[in-house]
């Protein structure tokens, strides 16, 4: 059948002015920042959402809380103890007391053992005659008295996020990391290296691992599936952490690794988002990183993310969920380059600076 005529000359004739970089990038105004964003799940200030990932989520956490939007909270004690100390604790941090996530497998491994009726036991770490989970271990910063007490504790945690899962509608999750440390006993994947917070790092019981794309892939689909496998709807939302690695253990340099990270964790999410209808996208690492929203949006120490960019963000997320009446800043006190704060984000991977020679 013989192709039907067009007046189009090419393909990228009459496209809006977001699809190119002169009137995207260069002065970009109010329509071109809202499509950067055009979500494929419909969601309300009312839809139940669990929060989790690295250390930039804790923005997505506290402030879609403070905007009054459904964030679930599994593990909250800062009614009972105040804000400050809740959170030195781990609590009201996320959507439940599970710490910061760096990586997709993290992620996979803890929803199975929440939804598993025999979680693995809990892989335990001692510094100073104090005993810390290994998975989670800077939400007791001063340790337990026993390990039986760590396993205790973690059967808990994991009742509570299974609860959590039963009613999130949404994950929002925000990868940060390809770079890893895996128990070797276990396979688990961890947080941190052994030596950082606690424990005693040992080549023989654990190794560094650099995911690939097609593991981050596998990782986050199987997340889904058990999600699903359980009867449970949650669909999930990714984003990529804007914030710079602070080391690298890959033997290259650490601006070469943090490249290698954030271009894996952005192509699994791009692709997940064009192919899976369970996966969405929302660019925080583009708005924080690039010109596209009036950026790059970095404190003076070129890691943190600028309170404006918090700010741009969230008011992103806000327009194309709620609408431009609905909108939702980041709160006047947002410090995040202060030293001493009670916004202080609580994240391990910075503890790593301490080794620097």
């Amino acid at each position: 059948m013989p192709r039907r005529p067009t007046d189009r000359r090419s393909p990228y004739q009459d496209l809006p002015a977001a699809a190119f970089w002169r009137s995207a990038m260069r002065t970009p105004d109010e329509e071109t920042v809202a499509a950067l964003y055009a979500p494929k799940f419909t969601i309300t200030p009312q839809t139940p959402l669990m929060t989790a990932g690295s250390c930039f989520a804790q923005h997505m956490h506290r402030a879609l809380s403070r905007a009054g939007w459904h964030v679930l909270q599994g593990e909250g004690m800062a009614d009972l103890v105040g804000a400050n100390l809740a959170r030195e604790f781990g609590y009201d941090v996320y959507s439940a007391r599970y710490g910061n996530i760096y990586t997709a497998r993290q992620l996979r491994q803890l929803v199975e053992d929440a939804l598993s009726d025999s979680p693995r036991p809990a892989l335990v770490w001692e510094r100073d005659g104090r005993f810390f989970d290994a998975l989670r271990p800077g939400v007791e910063p001063d340790g337990l008295d026993t390990p039986d007490l760590v396993e205790t504790a973690r059967a808990d945690h994991l009742a509570a996020l299974r609860d959590v899962l039963q009613q999130a509608q949404l994950v929002v999750f925000t990868l940060g990391l390809t770079e890893c440390w895996i128990d070797t006993a276990t396979g688990l994947a961890l947080p941190t290296a052994p030596g950082t917070v606690a424990g005693r790092y040992d080549p023989e019981t654990v190794r560094f691992h650099n995911f690939t794309q097609a593991e981050v892939l596998a990782d986050l689909r199987a997340t889904r599936d058990l999600l699903r496998a359980h009867g449970l709807a949650a669909r999930i939302l990714l984003t990529v952490s804007p914030v710079p690695l602070t080391a690298t253990a890959s033997g290259g340099h650490v601006g070469s690794a943090t490249s290698y990270s954030k271009s894996v964790l952005r192509a699994a999410c791009g692709e997940l988002q064009a192919t899976d209808p369970d996966f969405d996208y929302f660019p925080a690492y583009e708005i924080i990183t690039t010109s596209a929203a009036g950026g790059p949006y970095f404190a003076r120490n070129g890691r943190d993310p600028h309170p404006d960019g918090v700010e741009t963000v969230l008011g992103v997320f806000a327009m194309a969920h709620a609408g431009a009446d609905a909108p939702m800043t980041a709160p006047a006190n947002y410090h995040v380059d202060s030293a001493k704060t009670a916004e202080e984000i609580a994240c391990e991977e910075i503890l790593l600076e301490a080794f620097r020679k």
